[in-house]
């Protein structure tokens, strides 16, 4: 277990929680000052969490879709993976798109998207004449069949 601080920037945020002991996300949690946000059919809106993040170097928190919200009412992030890179300090804010063809509703303290955190690899690039071949070579979207 990895220790993430938080700093809560509306009294009224709720703190990342994990739904289960073998949940891979912490789900995260509108807070606004409205009672609720609609989201008119095909609109993206940000929406506020009111923490910041500490998110120790190594690691990046990946911000998903909750499968509950996105299958039953089209909501999801609009982005389809957030990015947040471990010196981002500011707001925990999430992207999210209707993609239901009726009007939607977030109301505060909703869970609205999950974090995941993920250690990654920073690669150096390296300018080269040639590649190495493989079998599937240069073939592209769908080349491997079905």
């Amino acid at each position: 277990m990895q220790t993430v601080k938080f700093l809560k920037l509306n009294k009224e945020a709720v703190v990342p929680s994990y739904a289960s002991s073998c949940a891979a996300g912490a789900d995260l949690y509108a807070c606004f000052e409205e009672e609720k946000i609609t989201f008119l059919p095909n609109e993206t809106k940000m929406v506020h969490t009111g923490i910041a993040l500490e998110i120790p170097d190594g690691l990046v928190g990946l911000i998903y879709a909750r499968s509950g919200i996105a299958t039953k009412r089209g909501l999801a992030p609009a982005n389809k993976v957030g990015v947040i890179d471990s010196d981002y300090r500011g707001e925990i804010m999430v992207s999210l798109h209707n993609h239901s063809g009726e009007v939607q509703e977030i109301a505060k303290g909703e869970r609205i998207a999950q974090i995941v955190f993920t250690p990654y690899i920073t690669a150096r690039f390296e300018e080269t004449d040639t590649l190495q071949d493989t079998q599937r070579g240069t073939g592209g979207f769908g080349s491997t069949g079905k």
